[in-house]
């Protein structure tokens, strides 16, 4: 019993009979009279629990009440009253599990084992249920950036049923984001590393293996999943023998995306003697004033979001186009269905995914030299489609910077600063591992990361701390618009690579703003991507064949400011603008290549 001064009479003793005085126990709430109650033996506890219970209004507020009144009763014995009063409190509030455990385990006590059993499972949901709600669960969690959360709901639906790929696929991506590698180790019984590698999705097989036939198993088997086969759009036999080409551009990013940024100069320098633009469009109107540029640069702007597949690949085929690039591969909000109905004679896949796209309608993967060397062709589905000289296409225009400073950016004034301001899923424990040696052998530097979410920020804090640095060697910036971005990266003094998914647009930027980069160059298309920007720069002695010569490369610029003032000098002499971003000469590049496949496809046809 709760001890109180002598002759003190309590509030729940004040008025036993009724409880309408002031200071009765009906005038308590359930959480009051818990708190009073839970020290009294059993007893007196059940007989005022039954006093309160009895006053007339009691709703679902009560249920809580009932459970204790449950508990007293069990604690006397009384197992059929109390499996009585805990069934009465999960009927009230169906989210206090624990009135049905306690009425399952009350009908035990009275020896009534099967219906104790039969109880249990009736308050339990089928099974079907429950995986479908952890499924949502997972998806709300994901979309609000709840990662942690979304991965245990991801988990609790596997471990009711392991068969789910696109469980699977979002659980190792997010894993990824998360930076808990490694990422396909998923603690599921029935899901090995190897079956959950396979179910990772196209875009977390970038980051995961450095090979492209095994990219291209994943990319099939998502395919598989999810892209049902349908039947061909009738072609002309000969093709349609415009005066101009017709080429069609199919794109979920027309909008403030990394992809619109690198390609809107390619829209607007596009031979009109020779080519016609069209634009088919799924992407957000987000107002953007690279939405609006991307737009204008169309002969043809065509939105499909309010169009089915079927009638988006008729649309195009009534359009009569003649190469359709595609600029999503198998990235999110990819039409891919549209591309399944071969609606042009032609089909390229470009620069929103950089690996294989196993679809047998596409004809082309717009690469080039360095990124697909033509001994590695066997390896990729579609077939490449190479462009002389560097790969991607880049806006030649520099948009106005504001001025930032280091000390604005929270970024020791005199330190060697490296930097990746890559997104997290690109990580790998070996580059991380790589990372920290490299900051450790450098006196006073620190690394600058994009902050990205919380959960991989603690994590990489945590692993920066095991590897023997001090906290502040570690600095994570916030998200901010693409001008200050830009500016921002003119503050490091190294670029550090990913691999096996290298930078591709972030490279391009660090370049163009004086920071030499150094990367490794792997065997798929996504780990040669650093390679190739460095060679059209001039920069090819800052690619390393490994993770160990990368290591000694980025100490060495380090620790030898007369090494690193030359890379900064090349740089600063006009490299990039002498070649990645010289426009016109990519337009010509870019129109050669395809008129060189859209030959290819007539003379197939």
């Amino acid at each position: 019993m709760v001890s109180r001064p002598s002759g003190e009479e309590s509030e729940g003793e004040a008025s036993l009979g009724g409880g309408s005085g002031a200071g009765g126990l009906a005038r308590l709430d359930a959480g009051a009279l818990i708190g009073l109650l839970e020290e009294r033996p059993a007893p007196e506890a059940a007989m005022l629990y039954r006093d309160w219970l009895a006053q007339p209004g009691r709703g679902i507020e009560a249920a809580p009440v009932w459970y204790n009144l449950g508990v007293a009763l069990q604690q006397q014995g009384g197992h059929q009253e109390a499996a009585l009063a805990f069934s009465t409190a999960f009927r009230l509030q169906p989210a206090l599990w624990q009135g049905a455990l306690g009425r399952g385990l009350a009908l035990e006590g009275a020896g009534a084992r099967e219906a104790a059993i039969d109880a249990l499972r009736e308050a339990l949901l089928p099974v079907e249920a429950r995986r479908q709600i952890h499924v949502q669960l997972a998806r709300m969690l994901e979309e609000q950036g709840r990662l942690g959360e979304a991965i245990d709901e991801a988990r609790a639906a596997l471990l009711l049923a392991p068969d789910q790929p696109n469980v699977i696929q979002h659980l190792v991506h997010n894993r990824q984001r998360c930076v808990a590698w490694p990422p396909t180790a998923l603690a599921i019984p029935a899901v090995t590393e190897e079956q959950a590698e396979l179910n990772a999705g196209p875009l977390a097989a970038l980051a995961l293996v450095d090979d492209p036939l095994r990219q291209a198993a994943i990319g099939s088997d998502w395919i598989r999943r999810n892209v049902p086969d349908v039947a061909h759009l009738p072609l002309p036999p000969g093709g349609y023998h415009h005066e101009r080409l017709r080429i069609g551009y199919l794109s979920s990013d027309f909008c403030r995306h990394a992809m619109s940024f690198l390609i809107a100069e390619l829209l607007e320098r596009h031979d009109r003697t020779r080519f016609e633009i069209w634009g088919y469009d799924c992407s957000p109107e987000d107002g953007s004033d690279i939405r609006d540029r991307v737009l204008a640069a169309l002969d043809h702007h065509v939105p499909i979001s309010a169009l089915s597949d079927a009638e988006a690949a008729q649309r195009i085929r009534d359009d009569e186009i003649d190469i359709l690039i595609d600029l999503n591969g198998l990235t999110k909000g990819a039409r891919l269905p549209i591309l399944r109905r071969k609606p042009a004679p032609m089909q390229a896949t470009y620069l929103g995914y950089i690996g294989p796209v196993p679809l047998p309608e596409m004809d082309f993967l717009i690469c080039d030299a360095v990124t697909i060397p033509p001994e590695m062709d066997a390896l990729y589905q579609p077939r490449p489609l190479r462009l002389q000289g560097c790969y991607q296409a880049n806006d030649g225009r520099m948009p106005a910077l504001p001025h930032l400073t280091r000390a604005a950016e929270g970024l020791p004034e005199t330190a060697f600063v490296f930097t990746c301001m890559s997104h997290h899923y690109k990580l790998t424990e070996p580059v991380w591992e790589s990372w920290c040696r490299i900051v450790a052998r450098v006196p006073g530097s620190v690394l600058w990361l994009i902050g990205d979410n919380p959960v991989s920020r603690a994590a990489l804090a945590a692993r920066w701390a095991a590897a023997g640095l001090a906290p502040e060697r570690l600095i994570f910036a916030g998200r901010t618009d693409p001008a200050r971005y830009r500016a921002r990266l003119g503050l490091a003094d190294l670029f550090l690579d990913t691999t096996p998914y290298n930078a591709g647009t972030i490279a391009s930027d660090a370049l163009r703003m004086g920071l030499p980069l150094v990367t490794t160059l792997g065997r798929a298309f996504v780990a040669r991507m650093g390679a190739s920007l460095l060679t059209a720069v001039g920069l090819d002695d800052c690619v390393a064949a490994d993770l160990p010569q990368y290591e000694e490369l980025a100490v060495a610029i380090a620790l030898s400011p007369e090494r690193h003032g030359r890379l900064r000098a090349h740089l600063a002499g006009g490299a990039w603008e002498r070649t990645l971003g010289d426009s016109r000469d990519f337009v010509n590049r870019f129109e050669a290549a395809l008129l060189e496949g859209y030959s290819g496809c007539m003379s197939a046809l």
